[in-house]
């Protein structure tokens, strides 16, 4: 409903806060904790804003019980036999090697070490010097590097591109220690599109990871970035590409939903207007992001990945009934795009879930309803 839209404009304007239009991609502001006209999630059964799990889009019980054990003791070992036990071409394998990457690069930032100190991320460290053959540990190592060339430095400069080779050699071992194993190529995607390869760079190094895992939706998604306009592609390129993955995806496949996150690494910096996002493009899109949602396993744990985007263009659409089918299965986790980036991304989830609740109330919805 338009009219939705207007009250927040309005309400901006006069200062009474709820949520109002950014200028960053569609952004939304929050609404600040303890407003009356905020929404309470807890009539949903939604879980309190302070509450969300910013770390991961979805639940994964093994790899969070063992993450906190290995942060606490800092032993690897723990880390070592999950991922041995893990698929190595299902999507969970890509997922916690990026997790226990990120959970060392956030320990080396948060105490860097010194005199007296050991830096963090230190069981890393112990991991590739004990088991220097195990191949989970060397692909961890080597999504580590990555993620500290893209957090601590800046593309185009010196330290950006010694830090990427490096993590082009560690892709290189951990390849060779698993040559069945896609991640390894998965993670140098993102070394690809650091080191500005070529095209036909980059195709050959696609064909490697469609060789091994061809219905890789994480890989996909990797590669996706170098063909976007941003990068090292084009609108054109980008829309070809997701195209494609969609138009060859197996029935069940969440391959289905790649239009949708090219529409979104597309989107106009500043776009005020929600009829872009009832356009023929967007609606297109969504409607194949909803079928691959309704088709996969349940158990997919790309699933939640495509829910929370969907929230983004569903509420954009005033879906609210949609958006809010999604929500009942996602609450609770936001790390996930678009939430992801933003400085705060459970506030810009909450509010994008407050607009959802607020459009689905004003349509007759209600908790009962929902329930139903």
């Amino acid at each position: 409903m338009e009219i939705l839209w207007v009250l927040t404009a309005a309400l901006l304007l006069s200062f009474v806060l709820l949520p109002f239009l950014r200028r960053r991609r569609g952004g939304i502001e929050q609404v600040p904790a303890g407003h009356p006209d905020a929404a309470d999630p807890a009539d949903y059964g939604f879980v309190r804003q302070e509450e969300l799990d910013v770390r991961m889009p979805g639940p994964d019980h093994d790899l969070l019980d063992v993450l906190d054990l290995v942060q606490r003791t800092q032993d690897y070992k723990a880390a070592s036999q999950l991922l041995a036990g893990t698929e190595r071409e299902g999507e969970a394998r890509w997922q916690r090697v990026q997790a226990f990457a990120g959970a060392a690069s956030l320990e080396l930032k948060q105490r860097p070490g010194g005199v007296s100190e050991a830096p963090g991320g230190q069981w890393l460290r112990v991991w590739r010097a004990e088991q220097p053959k195990d191949a989970g540990g060397a692909a961890v190592h080597a999504e580590f590097l990555v993620q500290q060339a893209w957090r601590t430095s800046t593309p185009g400069t010196d330290e950006f591109r010694i830090i990427m080779e490096e993590a082009k050699a560690a892709c290189g071992e951990a390849a060779l220690l698993a040559p069945g194993d896609p991640v390894p190529y998965l993670v140098e995607l993102s070394v690809a599109r650091g080191l500005a390869y070529s095209q036909a760079e980059f195709e050959q190094l696609w064909l490697k990871i469609l060789d091994r895992a061809p219905n890789h939706m994480g890989a996909h998604l990797a590669a996706l970035h170098y063909w976007c306009e941003k990068w090292h592609g084009s609108r054109e390129l980008a829309y070809s590409f997701a195209e494609a993955a969609a138009a060859r995806a197996p029935q069940g496949s969440l391959l289905a939903a790649m239009p949708l996150f090219a529409v979104f690494e597309h989107l106009p910096e500043v776009n005020l207007v929600s009829g872009f996002y009832r356009s023929e493009v967007v609606t297109r899109a969504i409607h194949g992001a909803l079928h691959a949602v309704h088709s996969a396993r349940a158990d997919d744990p790309m699933l939640a990945h495509v829910r929370h985007l969907l929230v983004f263009f569903l509420v954009r659409g005033e879906r609210w009934s949609e958006a809010m089918s999604q929500l009942v299965h996602i609450d609770g986790h936001v790390g996930a795009l678009p939430w992801t980036l933003s400085a705060d991304p459970a506030a810009e989830f909450a509010i994008y879930r407050a607009l959802a609740v607020a459009g689905y109330e004003a349509n007759g919805g209600s908790p009962a309803t929902l329930a139903q």
